[in-house]
């Protein structure tokens, strides 16, 4: 690796983010290399089958790259993000005619006094704890999946990509008590449907 490229992974997040809206390719291109993880496993767990996640995370990368120069605040950039593959993701289930699933508003909860923690697996585990961390990811995965899609969404921008209640809300174009109602709701189906394992 050549000295300039080096210099550019070792930048922070928001240099790289003016530095590419002021067209440095090499900038931009290291942002898309840092992001593009945390893309994909974002729609991973917006989709419920997986044949459509990598052309949906190209196209989100894509729209970044095209688009940085309309981000107005680079400390805003996580939130934008969020919010191209929101809308990446509505526009695929609308041009592939299925309907998105629907939850009622109408319901009132108790405040949760708990909090789903979910841990990535250490790659220098021994054998059976990574058979153990992985299935449980599996099991945590599939039980996001079975969410209604409002809630899946809700809970995967707070917990996965830790956006405030007023980011998700802005980003889905509902109020913040919605929000907040949704995130609670998706925490007790998530913590019912797991109690089993976790």
């Amino acid at each position: 690796m050549d000295s300039n490229k080096l210099i550019y992974k070792n930048m922070a997040l928001e240099e790289l983010i003016v530095l590419s809206q002021n067209e440095d390719y090499t900038a931009l291109e290291e942002l898309i290399k840092r992001i593009q993880s945390d893309v994909g496993a974002t729609i991973n767990y917006l989709m419920k089958d997986g044949d459509n996640i990598p052309d949906l995370t190209q196209e989100v990368l894509l729209k970044i790259a095209k688009n940085i120069q309309n981000l107005k605040n680079p400390a805003c950039f996580k939130g934008w993000v969020n919010h191209i593959i929101t809308n990446t993701y509505y526009d695929f289930v609308r041009k592939t005619n299925r309907k998105p699933e629907t939850v009622s508003l109408e319901y009132t909860c108790e405040p949760m006094n708990f909090a789903i923690k979910i841990e990535i697996p250490d790659k220098h585990f021994k054998p059976m704890e990574k058979c153990i961390s992985t299935e449980c990811e599996k099991m945590i995965k599939n039980a996001i999946r079975q969410l209604p899609e409002a809630f899946r969404i809700a809970i995967i921008l707070r917990e996965f990509q830790g956006l405030s209640y007023e980011e998700i809300a802005k980003t889905t174009n509902t109020g913040i008590g919605t929000v907040k109602s949704r995130i609670s709701r998706a925490r007790i189906k998530l913590q019912e449907a797991l109690k089993n394992y976790i």
